[in-house]
């Protein structure tokens, strides 16, 4: 940004305007009401403003510091295409693009700022139902079912379910998997999908069945196409993939200096971390010998997710050392 040294955004279609965090903001001596040039690889884009905005708990869930978010003004000057396999993203200038791929193409329509596709979806082998869910890639679930849209259809009853362990996921989530998740013409099979039972998604005034997160996103080539009126969803070659949920049972969070203490914040009752005596307040100090701050907290979050797998793991302990073996199972 004006010439900055790189920042590090998130990509959040539900934000009504880009903004940057206050620290960053000072270390750059960007003010709030002063114009702004982003610039990427190709392309500048000048923005009138950048407001403020601080996400305080963003840097210990994610485990990267907060730097800003690209939000709906961004989209609209660009056509933004996300290869979630390939993990590259490309933008393109409106006044020359079209697609010319076989994804499917959807009209946009919005709830507030995020935007709304019409998804089917089947909980057990009986009726499938179609509703409006909002796109979130900022979200990390693959599907979230909200709680007004559950009321009088209790899918999660007619479901294996087990307690969300995301630090960011409040006590009263539960995890389950659909049958069947379909946006456009292939269906992805047992999907992991989120029950919330506190506040209904509710978006502008709209209320929505839920949000699509990136855990489904990742199964596609997404374009964000606002200059031209459509969201366009291509199946990349994870379209049929397995999706696995956390086999730990461990909640952790970032802290520290380069946020690399890893501290257990919660432990569910009856999973392999509980099996394996870890405690909340623990920290993760090594991994099968290596230390853990050689990884990042999404690095360890994947490593928990392997099936069968054990971890030699070293745990710091008020001031003591210690050596346990977690071995991982499925739980959902």
């Amino acid at each position: 940004m004006n010439e900055s040294q790189p920042c590090l955004f998130l990509f959040d279609p539900t934000a009504e305007s880009s903004s940057i965090d206050p620290g960053r903001a000072a270390e750059l001596g960007i003010p709030s009401a002063q114009s702004v040039a982003l610039e990427l690889p190709g392309v500048t884009l000048l923005l009138p403003a950048l407001p403020q905005f601080p996400k305080p708990n963003f840097a210990a869930h994610v485990g990267r510091a907060y730097e800003g978010t690209l939000g709906k003004d961004f989209l609209e000057s660009v056509v933004v295409e996300i290869d979630y396999a390939r993990k590259t993203v490309r933008l393109y200038d409106p006044a020359v693009y079209q697609y010319s791929d076989r994804g499917t193409s959807f009209h946009l329509a919005f709830a507030g700022a995020m935007p709304v596709v019409q998804a089917k979806f089947s909980v057990t082998s009986g009726k499938v139902l179609e509703a409006g869910f909002g796109v979130n890639p900022a979200l990390d679930v693959s599907v979230l079912i909200s709680d007004h849209y559950e009321a009088g259809r209790p899918f999660s009853s007619h479901l294996k379910t087990i307690p969300a362990v995301d630090p960011a996921g409040g006590e009263n989530t539960v995890l389950g998997r659909l049958q069947m998740f379909q946006i456009g013409p292939i269906p992805v099979q047992d999907s992991i999908a989120e029950f919330s039972r506190e506040n209904p998604v509710l978006n502008g005034g709209v209320r929505l069945a839920g949000e699509i997160g990136a855990g489904m996103l990742r199964r596609y080539i997404m374009v964000f196409d606002y200059p031209h009126q459509q969201i366009i969803f291509n199946p990349n070659r994870e379209i049929r993939s397995d999706e696995t949920e956390d086999m730990s049972g461990i909640a952790l969070i970032a802290k520290g200096p380069g946020l690399k203490t890893f501290e257990v914040t919660h432990v569910r009752p009856h999973t392999p971390g509980a099996d394996a005596g870890i405690q909340k307040g623990d920290v993760i100090a090594g991994i099968d010998q290596d230390p853990a701050a050689d990884l990042s907290l999404m690095e360890i979050r994947d490593l928990f997710r392997r099936p069968a797998h054990p971890y030699k793991l070293m745990i710091e302990r008020n001031g003591r050392t210690l050596s346990l073996t977690m071995k991982l199972r499925r739980l959902l």
